[in-house]
């Protein structure tokens, strides 16, 4: 395991821990129906928005199973949106990847771009063997986030749970470390 140096620069983005700072971006898209829709809970309000918050100043790596670290992703010096590394299990070596972004940059291929990142923290930086990725099925931008990361669908599950009062639909994707060393070689 090695810690990453940040910020993490690509080719359009910077992605860096989240800072108190940044409550306002934050709760720019925590408080808006519209991107909660496919998440659990509802818009949040500022108090809401600055404890979610403090849960993710405090993790800047995965130390330990479990962990979740969220990172700012910033387009010209403005947050726009948020990736996160779950370390699911360390024996088995498997991990979760996700990403949130303010609507108005939405289809820029900000997020595939920022998951990307966390896929290679997850594989070069945490030794991950799996990465799973999970959306609401009726959310096909998510799901063909995952696709063009080249991660699999697994599952769908239909009805496995009531979701915001009605049964849901559950999408999982996932990539082994193998497969995505093998496309980053192609690239």
């Amino acid at each position: 395991m090695t810690k990453p140096e940040y910020p993490i620069r690509t080719r359009r983005l910077t992605l860096r821990p989240f800072t108190f700072a940044d409550h306002d971006a934050l709760h720019s898209w925590q408080s808006r129906p519209d991107v909660v829709r496919y998440l659990y809970g509802e818009p949040r309000s500022p108090e809401e928005t600055a404890d979610s918050l403090a849960v993710k100043v405090a993790v800047t790596w995965p130390e330990k199973e479990g962990d979740h670290l969220a990172l700012a992703v910033e387009k010209d010096g403005e947050v726009i949106g948020e990736t996160v590394l779950k370390w699911l299990s360390e024996k088995h070596r498997q991990g979760e990847v996700g990403y949130i972004f303010h609507p108005d940059h939405h289809g820029n291929g900000y997020a595939t771009e920022a998951a990307v990142v966390m896929l290679d923290l997850g594989f070069k930086h945490l030794g991950l063997h799996r990465v799973v990725a999970s959306c609401d099925a009726f959310n096909e931008p998510s799901w063909r986030v995952m696709e063009r990361l080249g991660m699999r669908r697994e599952a769908h599950f239909r009805h496995n749970e009531v979701f915001k009062g009605a049964w849901g639909e559950e999408l999982i994707y996932a990539i082994l470390e193998d497969e995505w060393h093998r496309m980053a070689d192609s690239r």
